[in-house]
């Protein structure tokens, strides 16, 4: 594959100035709309003020599915969307995309009968917990919904003895079990990134820069800041599209020169964002209770809670929190007390200590500005809307608004469908059997796949266990990277024999990494994993500084803003990850 170097893609930029869309935000929301409309011929351009998904798209519960409990408020078709996209992902991405068995402790048989329709109506407005009765209805039309492309078995029930014989950790006030499959993701960043190098492979009018800022606008241009190198674009876009989520309001403030200016004037308020927090505990007894399944249940006052097994480790979400801005949001202390409480309700002999909780995570969710008693009552929904003509703004700005991690394909869809009506174009292209990356070609999780990994393995010599994390990480681009790894000479890093010095050199030239964090937070997931120490910290940093022609002072300089934004963000300090050096030393 063709690598496009930071360079080349602003000089894109400077000598094409006038694209067909600017899309602002590159969340997969996003990348999704910027490759619907790259791939129906347009001129598009990316840009991403960060770095790729480090908002809401890599805060994610690492799930994929359809939302059982939007149906208590009405939000049937959005259901039905996710499956469809669900199994769509399972199709088109079996590299990072595979069912997930999930099983819901049950403690009554009733409860909830009379409040879930009147949720449904409006006319409650607390949670309740969901009985037998009201699950079971639930899971009917799910399988309903998927009845005609069912990618997962249908659900199950079992009693009170079948449940305590499979889960004899679960609290024994459970009275029976429902088990039905979603899907879970691995590598939700590293998904969203394949669809921006698919493009760069086949759409050479499509140019996606993180690290590159919309200042404002100036005259008739839409103004650009390259946040690495300082360079400024001056853009005359037929349109734009804010996809920046939770920053929605922010941006159009933004773009519209209001920042500093004390009313917003025609701009409407569009978002009202909730936060969810989660953490990665490494407790064994836990991991070992859970087996291969995820645990979906309720706390006491109906709040929905999940844990499941993710890489090695176990994940636990979430909160729902209404929250004033995006900016800087972390676990909080109650938020980490509340999960752990409500762990307890469901398997009350498992205490997770405080060391035992390895990352925190948390993310801002898009949802639309509603008068709503519960942040569950918030339509998941997600719809475009313009900003108003009277907002004085040179170009039509189109806002992406809600959306699930799930749907980001077809979200990505209606807004391209939107943008195209509004420039005069239309759709040549449907992505919806279009498999992303190194989903193409890869087979599915069985007796194919263990194959292919062992032919992997034999004909580039790289062993067994090398060739299924390549496989894990890259599913069938793993063929020509190993290749490639081994014509390079790659060795294992000394902190973390898992990578190799070729691999991390491969992320860095050809994946966008411009900061330590892009490297350890998204091109891999050895931060939320809890893999990563302080020396295997310094390794991937001195690569990275080789690599960038980094001195000294500049490489110190991001060491120090690395360390800074995991304790900020993540509740990861130094001295765990000193701690962990010692860990990894001893085990080999």
């Amino acid at each position: 594959m063709t690598t496009r170097t930071r360079g080349h893609r602003l000089d894109v930029l400077a000598k094409a100035p006038d694209p067909d869309v600017v899309v602002i935000g590159g969340g997969i929301n996003g990348i999704s709309v910027y490759r619907e409309l790259a791939l129906q011929g347009l001129r598009v351009v990316l840009a991403e003020a960060q770095d790729y998904c480090a908002g809401a798209s890599g805060a994610l519960s690492r799930m994929i599915h359809g939302g059982l409990r939007y149906m208590e408020n009405g939000e049937f078709d959005l259901v039905r969307e996710a499956l469809r996209e669900r199994d769509l992902l399972l199709r088109n991405a079996p590299h990072f995309v595979a069912p997930l068995a999930t099983t819901v402790p049950v403690f009554e048989y009733l409860s909830g009968i009379g409040n879930a329709p009147l949720r449904f109506v409006g006319l409650s407005r607390k949670p309740s917990r969901r009985g037998a009765a009201v699950l079971k209805l639930g899971l009917t039309f799910y399988d309903i919904f998927t009845r005609k492309s069912r990618m997962v078995p249908t659900h199950r029930f079992a009693g009170k003895a079948r449940t305590a014989r499979d889960w004899p950790d679960l609290n024994p006030k459970v009275k029976c079990s429902a088990t039905y499959y979603d899907a879970w993701i691995t590598h939700p960043e590293r998904l969203g990134l394949e669809m921006i190098r698919d493009l760069e492979a086949t759409c050479p009018d499509a140019v996606a820069v993180n690290y590159l800022a919309a200042e404002g606008t100036d005259g008739d241009a839409l103004l650009l800041r390259d946040r690495i190198g300082g360079r400024e674009f001056r853009l005359r876009p037929k349109l734009v599209v804010n996809a920046t989520g939770a920053w929605i309001d922010l941006t159009n403030r933004r773009v519209a020169n209001l920042v500093d200016a004390p009313g917003a004037g025609a701009l409407p308020r569009m978002i009202g964002g909730t936060k969810g927090s989660h953490l990665i505990v490494r407790n064994p007894r836990l991991l070992k209770a859970l087996g291969d399944q995820m645990i979906y249940y309720e706390n006491q006052e109906g709040r929905v809670c999940i844990l499941f097994p993710y890489f090695g480790n176990v994940l636990i979400g979430s909160t729902d929190i209404k929250v004033d801005t995006p900016e800087g949001v972390h676990c909080e202390t109650d938020e980490r007390a509340y999960m752990l409480q409500s762990l307890r309700f469901v398997f009350p002999d498992i205490e997770i200590t405080p060391d035992q909780i390895l990352y925190t995570f948390s993310g801002v969710r898009p949802l639309t500005n509603a008068a709503a008693a519960t942040t569950g009552q918030i339509p998941r929904d997600h719809h475009c809307r313009f900003v108003p003509e009277e907002a004085g703004l040179p170009f039509p700005v189109m806002c992406m608004i809600g959306g699930k991690w799930t749907t980001f394909r077809g979200f990505g869809e209606i807004a391209a469908d939107q943008a195209l009506e509004r420039l005069g174009g239309r759709r040549r292209v449907s992505t919806d059997r279009l498999a992303i990356g190194g989903g193409r070609d890869f087979p599915p999780a069985g007796p194919a796949r263990e194959r292919w990994i062992a032919d992997l393995a034999a004909a580039t010599g790289i062993g067994a266990h090398r060739a299924r994390a390549l496989a894990e990480r890259y599913g069938s681009a793993a063929r020509r990277l190993a290749d490639d790894f081994v014509a390079a000479g790659d060795r294992p890093l000394a902190a973390d024999p898992g990578y190799g010095t070729a691999e991390i050199r491969h992320l860095i030239r050809a994946e966008h990494v411009e900061a330590l964090e892009d490297l350890i937070c998204r091109r891999t997931s050895l931060a939320i994993s809890g893999e990563l120490s302080a020396d295997l910290l310094d390794e991937l940093l001195a690569l990275l500084s080789e690599e960038r022609g980094w001195t000294a002072e500049r490489a110190a300089d991001e060491r120090a803003r690395t360390l800074e934004r995991l304790a900020a963000l993540h509740d990861v300090t130094e001295d765990m990850l000193r701690a962990r050096n010692e860990t990894t030393r001893a085990a080999g």
